[in-house]
């Protein structure tokens, strides 16, 4: 799964995925175990209403290595 991360298009942080899931953009969310659920509930939940798909299986760090940034991510949305 990282792997996708690596490769394809992708939006990094809350509120580029927010924006991504409400405009019909986002494919897949993958949401970081380790962050604060009081950002990522609501992501959660937007993404439940719409039926995108979201993974909660790696850490901040994990997905920030992925996506290819040099800081952890909370939340990063492939579209």
């Amino acid at each position: 799964m990282l792997e996708e991360l690596r490769s394809r298009e992708k939006v990094i942080g809350v509120k580029q995925s927010r924006r991504a899931i409400r405009d019909g953009f986002a494919r897949q969310v993958f949401l970081a175990a380790d962050a604060d659920p009081a950002l990522t509930g609501p992501l959660c939940e937007q993404c439940r209403q719409v039926g995108i798909p979201i993974s909660v299986q790696y850490t901040m760090r994990e997905l920030g290595q992925a996506a290819g940034i040099q800081v952890g991510a909370a939340v990063v949305a492939l579209l």
